[in-house]
This record gives C-alpha cells, structure tokens and sequence, in this order.
C-alpha cells in the first residue's frame, strides 16, 4: 500500500553496495542529482509474494518505455525482506519473515513507540532516465506474541494477622515485547474453582515506570486464619490490548504464614490421681499435654509448677518443663504428707501461663485406699498413646482393665466429656474385676485425630484411682477426591494458538499425607490433543481447534489419590467449541454454464448457483449478488436461482458472461466470486430477408440468343437465426409468361437460368415468385418475391413495361401449403415391418401418378401456348429499335410485392 512519495535534495544518503557505481553515476549524470520518497506500509509476517506496491504506477511512468529498469541498490539487511521486479517495478515480500520486533526492538516506550521503518534504494535505469528512489516501508505490527511470565509460578507469603487492604506486588511482571496496544498489558485474577481465593484477595494495578506495562498488587480483602486456611491458589492472567487479545498465565500461590495468635490451653482444669506408697522412684505419675494450634516455635511449650505448690511436693514429684511429665523423684516416706496438691503452669510463646491443679493422693501400702488400676492394652500403645485405626468397626477391643481394691463394690466408668462418648467400658463376661474398653461408635479420623478420656476406678468410699488414655486415630484412605465442579462447560473459540490452557479442575481430599495428594489423568478415548497437568489438573489443548471438523468434546478427567488401595472420582468436561468466520464462501463448481433458449420467458429461472459455507449462524449465511449485468439477470440471493430480468434475444448478444459474488455474513466479511456463462439457444423467430431482387417492380432484359444453362440473375436472401434455421432453401411457386418453364432456380443458391432455348414465341415479360424458406423447427418461415424477366431485343418502351409491372401479376401459387416439420434432430426413422410390400407399392402409385402427371402437363400446355400467342399479340407491342443496358434492374421497395 502506497502512503505518499516526495523528491529530496542532493543531500540525501544512498544505500548502494557498490561505490564505485554511486561514482560512476554521478559523473556521468550531473545534472541527475535528485531523489524521490516513495512510503509504503506492509504488515510484518506477510506470506511471501504479497504485493506491496508498484513503483511505474506511482511515479506515473510511462510503461511503453523500452529499457526501462529497476534496480535494488539497499544493503543486503534490508533488501533480503523484498523483492523487486527490474522490469516493471512490482514491488512484493520475498520469503524471508519480516519480523517487526526483530528489525525494530521496542525501547521500552509502550503506546509511543516510534514506527519501524525499511528503508530500501532503488536505481531507476538507463543512465537517460536515471532516478534515485528512496523506498520508506512501515512495518506495522502484528499482534503475534502473548505475554509471557519470567516465571511460571509465583510465590507469595502473608502473615495471618495482616490487615485487610495490605498490598503486596506480585514479581516478576509479565512481558510483552510487541509496541503500542499490541504490548500494553492488563491483569485481573482468575480461580480454579469456588474455593480458589474465596473472595480473600483482589487485584489492583498502577502505572509503572513505562506506559502501558502496569505493576500488578494483590490486596488483601479479608482477616486470614492460619488454623482455618494455610494456603490460595489463583492465576494471574496478562492480556494485552491486541485484536483479538493474546494472554499469558502464572499461578499465584500465597502461603499463610503462622502468628502467635493461639496459646496453650489444658483440656481439663483439674486432675485428681492416686499412687501407692511403694510406688518405684522414676514411675511415671502422669502425663499432662496442652494444645496449642500454632506450629513451630509458636507452639511451644514449657511446664512449671506455680509459686505456691510447696517445696517438699516439687522436689518428690519432679515435672519435666518440656514434656509435661510428672515422676516420682524420691521415696515415698511414712511419714510424708499423704495429699499433695500440685498446680502446674503452661507457659506458651508470648502468652500468660495457663494453670491446671492435680490433686494426687498416696496409699500407704497396707492401708484401705483407692481401687487400684491395671491396664493391659490392646491395641498398639507407645509412649501411653494407643493408636488405633479410623475404619476399625464399633466395639473393637481397646485395652483390659483390672480392678483390685478392699472395699467392695467398686464403681468403674470413663471420664472425659464428649470425647468419652465415643468410648464404652463395660463388664468383661460379668467377671467382677474385669473391664474392657472399646469403641462406642464409628471413628473418623477427618472429624477428631485425637481423643483423651480417663478411665475412673471409685470405691465406696469414695477413694479413686485414674488412668488417663491418649488415643490416636490413624488416618486411612476411605475418602475419595472430590472435584468443586463434578461438571464444567467450557466454550472456546476456534483457531486458537497452541498449547493455550482451558481450564484448571480442582479436586479435594480428605485424607491426610500421600493419601490426600491427587493426580489428574484423562480417561482412556480422550483425543490426544488434550492433555492435563498430573499435579495441578490443568487442562490444555496442544494444536488450534476447528469447529468444522469437530465442534464439541466430551472429556472424563480423573483424579486419582495415593491411598492403597487409590480411590477416584471423575469430572466431565463439555468444550464447546465457537465458530470463528474462517471459512470463504465455496460454489459448488468453479464454472457455470447454461443453455437457455432465448424466447425463455422473463423471471423463470434459468439455472440454480450452488454455494456453501462450512461456518456456523451468520457466519454460514450466504447473500449472492451479480457483479455484472445486473440491468438482464437478477438471482435469488438465498436460493441461488438465476433469472432473465428482460426478453433475450440470441440476434443482439448471443451469450452473456456473469460474474456472482457469494459474501458471508461475518465480520469481517469473507467472499467469492464465480464466472457464469449463459448461452442463448436459437429459436427460429427470423424469416429470411430478400436482399435481391429489392423489389417486385424491377426487372432484367433477357436476350433471345441467351444460351441453354446460363445463370440469368439471382434471388439473395439471408436469415438472422444460426444454425438450420439459418439455411436458405429457394423455390418458384408461380409463374406467368409466355412459357413460364423456361426459367428455372437453384434450390440452394437462388441461381436463376435458363432451362431451355428461346424461340420468337418465347419473347415477352415472365414473372417468376420465388419462395425463399429457412429449414426451421418446428415450423421453417419463408418470404416470397417477384423476380421480373423481360425477354426480347432491346429494350424500347421501359415506361411500358413499368406499367405492366403494376398491374395484379396474378400469380397462381402452385405448391402445397408448408406442412410442419419433424424433429430436425431426429435421424432414424421407424421402418415398417413389411417393407418390401411398402416399397413395391409405393413404386406402383407413383408410377401411376407420375403417368397422370404428364397428362395433365401436356393439355395444360397445348392450352397455354394458344393464350401466349394472344396474350404477346396484345401486350407485347413494344417498339424493338432503342436500345438498353441489357442487365439493367430497377429497384424497388419490398413493401411494393402485390401477392
């Protein structure tokens, strides 16, 4: 595309490789000096042979110019992107890719990017006309390339009191390296699911240090848990201003990090215990544990006992400050103090000691006490935690307990709250002593990990003794993964670029450690051009879609976990894919012909224009229109019918070329044309026309000594139509004269000659009407003239002759009316199936008929030879001595015939 040209001075820089051919032309062309601009656009990534511009056009030179050359002279950096006819200064991209990022890198302006420029030279030769052209080509940019992240991933961390609205950049920013709205980018967050972000964070933008290229924040929206919620997971997407917009994405994932928002807490206030006397030094009393939900340093604890548990109780029982655990650390004497209270403090990170009081009790050996309790485990125990099994069944056996004491009865049952309720301890086979401990009810280990119930022995005085259980469920793969939409539509357009991801399915799991870790995978019967990341379930499509070959998919994607047995679920994914106007219009035949008579009546239809559109709604509707000779044809835009507006007439265009053009009705708008040919078939509707004779009232002298078998005149005739309704048959259907027979004509030349000799009775004026009929179908058309013959001499009295002209010839027409003609196409004839009976037949009766023939000729002629010797008696008398231009005709109009 040409943009404008302008000369330039003397002063203007060549890019010529050769100097010595720069020199040489400014010796020999002084007075040649100057340049002139020619500017021209051409979009980057051109496929070769785009016409760029023609340099004779635009310089308006004169193409009939012999020698005239046009010679690229740039260095071979620019000229390798173009190629120039030397000879008629066509000007088209050659096959090496014009990329506009490559020849002009974007400085980092955004939208005030400078345009990119080729600049080419060009020699105008020979030395005559010599002319320095300086060529400025404008690449324009493409939207060719999608953002792209530095890093596919970004990783972000935020405390768990952070207050809502802090804002955090989101680093490395995507990349666009494309100028003006092709590179100016925009972000926005994308979810995975419903539970992506959950409305926690938003986006937000500033204008960075370059226009166009924001810096993209993550704002805080809402208070964040830790012990709630650790972790987000969203996409950062990046489109650019482009048409249509290219985008690029990055998962954003933002780690909560822990606070020392939680301190410890016991989950009982008080304990009360009992140990015998002779209890071994080093004997585990109990064990005391607070919870605190923080991790890490912010969870620590450390045990002590208060200010007020007296010195002689801390020093027999010693407590150790970081497990909690409380041991016997001296003998027990006789005379030691038989209840000790013991207030220990938990002291958390940062947070005020929380107290829990144990009320222990010593048994002298030997002396009424407690009952006392032996526990005999069941399931599997280490470090005083039974551990036992989520899918273990209800009434599974936990651990035997032994009750001794001496008093009677003894009270034995669970004390723990709501915890114990899970529990039940009853009578072993109604054994007095015996108690077994199982479970109450089904256990999940995603409802409670961890129960602690106590196990209360009481006599009737009220002494007790308590042992207390840690239980620990272990985790097991009973849940399945679980997707936030067990069902996705997704729409798509298109031609969409390689390799673009679809869609992120998310699937949940329950269970703990490897068990709860998913791996997506399709099902068996997926085509392989979608594939799914095992670790993040993304779905992507490797190659563009076509909607015509294929416009919807249904995928069954699997998330899988890494239990053993593995457990899985499904999700189905509908992709619909969305036309894109990408397909021309295509007729059904590259060429059209039809064959139309031409008395076809007007608005009938003439032929049917087959076009189809793959493309879908608009896109798919074809409008047609005639690009030519829309003032006799008009078509039927949605039907394709093709029809005559006025009457056609084969004598005035035999045939009409038409060109129709199939538009879509997308956007933009995709075309194409077809040629379509309409022959006009002849009908016979033109009789012949006599050019000569060119009246009935002319005639010709004929000479008494005229020769047996010469060619007196003839009757020309031509016919408008082709064809055999074109071919010109001559007869003579009257006669009057003397001896009318002694003329005759050629049936297929109009020749009139002369049959017989001519004798003194002979002499007088013959008129001959000749019939001059075409050969059409179905019925042939004729016209008729009188050909006038005046035999004698000389020609003396030509006013006489004028007025015999004049009067009623009376001609009698001697020949049947025209009977209609068969098919002249048709060229076998049905034989009859006695042939040689027909054609003996035939041969009798017209030898019989021929016989009757001659009779009749014979008296019709004895009678007319009396009327000619009368008739030439009374009419010709005309003086014989003057004398004429024997073959003189008179002309006269064809209205003038008198038949």
């Amino acid at each position: 595309m040409k943009l404008s040209s302008r000369r330039t001075g003397t002063g203007c820089f060549l890019h010529i490789q050769e100097p010595l051919l720069l020199l040489w032309l400014l010796l020999v062309l002084p007075g040649t000096g100057r340049a002139t601009e020619l500017l021209y656009r051409v979009r980057e990534e051109s496929p070769a042979g785009t016409y760029i511009g023609n340099l004779a056009t635009d310089l308006r030179l004169n193409r009939s110019e012999p020698g005239v050359t046009y010679n690229l002279a740039s260095a071979a950096g620019s000229g390798r992107f173009v190629d120039l006819n030397r000879e008629t200064g066509e000007l088209r991209t050659s096959a090496a890719v014009l990329d506009r990022e490559e020849l002009c890198p974007d400085p980092g302006t955004g939208s005030l990017a400078e345009p990119c420029w080729l600049l080419l030279d060009v020699l105008l030769l020979p030395p005559r006309l010599f002319r320095l052209l300086k060529l400025r080509l404008r690449v324009e940019d493409v939207n060719d390339q999608a953002p792209r992240f530095p890093a596919s991933s970004l990783g972000l961390s935020v405390p768990e009191n952070a207050e809502p609205g802090s804002r955090y950049p989101l680093e490395p920013a995507a990349e666009d390296p494309e100028p003006g709205l092709n590179g100016m980018l925009r972000y926005r967050l994308q979810g995975t699911g419903p539970a992506a972000y959950s409305g926690a964070f938003s986006l937000v933008q500033e204008d960075g240090a370059v226009p166009g290229k924001p810096a993209p924040f993550l704002v805080l929206e809402t208070p964040l848990d830790r012990e709630s919620r650790d972790r987000y997971v969203m996409e950062l997407v990046a489109e650019d201003r482009g048409s249509p917009s290219l985008s690029g994405t990055a998962t954003v994932t933002v780690s909560v990090s822990d606070v020392n928002d939680h301190c410890p807490e016991f989950p009982q206030s008080e304990l009360r215990l009992s140990v015998f006397s002779n209890i071994s030094v080093g004997s585990t009393v109990t064990r005391l544990q607070a919870q605190d939900p923080d991790l890490g340093y912010n969870a620590r604890v450390v045990y002590s006992y208060g200010e007020r548990v007296p010195g002689s109780s801390s020093r027999l029982f010693r407590l150790d400050p970081v497990s909690g655990t409380i041991r016997l650390a001296a003998p027990i004497q006789e005379d030691s103090a038989h209840f000790h209270r013991l207030t220990v403090l938990a002291t958390g990170t940062g947070c005020a000691p929380v107290a829990l009081t144990v009320s222990l009790n010593i048994i002298p050996v030997g002396v009424t006490g407690p009952p006392v309790l032996s526990p005999r485990y069941i399931a599997l125990q280490a470090d005083g935690v039974l551990y036992l099994k989520e899918s273990e069944p209800p009434r599974t056996p936990l651990a035997f307990f032994t009750v001794t004491g001496d008093r009677e009865p003894v009270r034995c049952y669970l004390h723990g709250g709501e915890a114990a309720a899970a529990f039940r301890l009853s009578r072993y086979q109604d054994l007095p002593s015996e108690y077994l401990l199982e479970t109450g009810q089904p256990l999940d280990y995603e409802l409670q990990q961890r129960y602690q119930v106590t196990v209360v022995a009481e006599n009737a005085d009220g002494l007790a003794s308590r042992v207390l259980l840690q239980i620990q469920l272990i985790d097991e793969n009973d849940n399945a993964p679980v997707f936030t939409s067990p069902s996705v539509q997704l729409l798509v357009e298109e031609n969409n670029l390689p390799n673009c991801h679809l869609a992120r399915l998310k699937a949940t799991d329950a269970d703990s450690g490897e068990m709860g870790n998913i791996t997506y995978i399709l099902s068996p019967g997926v085509p392989p051009v979608f594939s799914v990341d095992p670790l993040s379930g993304t779905l992507s499509v490797s190659t563009s879609l076509d909607r015509e070959e294929h416009n919807r998919y249904r995928l069954t994607i699997r998330a899988i976990d890494g239990g053993t047995p593995s457990l899985e679920s499904t999700a189905t994914v509908i992709i619909t894919v969305l036309d894109v106007n990408d397909n021309s219009p295509r007729f059904i035949n590259k060429d059209f012909n039809f064959f139309v008579p031409e008395d076809y009546p007007s608005f009938s239809e003439i032929g049917v224009i087959g076009v189809m559109d793959p493309d879908a709604g608009t896109n798919g509707w074809v409008a047609l229109s005639i690009l030519n000779g829309s003032e006799h044809f008009v078509i039927d835009t949605g039907k394709g019918n093709l029809m005559a507006s006025v009457p056609l007439d084969r004598e005035q265009q035999s045939s009409y070329i038409l060109w129709i053009q199939a538009t879509d009705g997308g956007e933009p708008a995709l075309s194409a044309v077809a040629k379509v040919t309409v022959l006009l078939i002849d009908v016979n509707d033109n009789p012949p026309l006599v050019l000569f004779p060119q009246s009935n009232l002319s005639f010709l002298l004929v000479l008494p000594s005229t020769v047996p078998g010469s060619s007196i005149t003839e009757v020309y005739a031509v016919d408008k139509d082709t064809g055999m309704n074109a071919v010109i048959a001559y007869s003579i259907i009257g006669h009057r004269g003397p001896r009318p027979e002694t003329f005759v004509i050629d049936a297929g030349t109009g020749n009139i000659t002369l049959h017989e000799a001519l004798v003194k009775n002979d002499y007088g004026l013959y008129r001959l009407l000749v019939k001059v009929s075409d050969h059409g179908y179905p019925e042939p058309l004729h016209s008729t003239v009188i050909v006038n013959l005046f035999v004698n001499e000389t020609l003396s009295n030509e006013s006489y002759i004028e007025s015999l002209l004049r009067k009623d010839p009376g001609i009698r027409i001697e020949e049947s009316l025209p009977e209609t003609r068969t098919d002249p196409f048709q060229t076998k004839l049905d034989v009859f199936p006695c042939e040689t009976v027909l054609i003996a037949l035939s041969a009798l009766c017209f030898g019989l008929f021929a016989l009757a023939f001659v009779l009749v000729c014979y008296i019709s002629f004895r009678r007319k030879k009396h009327r000619r010797k009368a008739y030439g008696v009374a009419e010709v008398e005309i003086p014989l001595k003057k004398t004429f231009s024997p073959m003189k005709m008179k002309p006269k109009s064809l209205n003038d015939l008198d038949l």
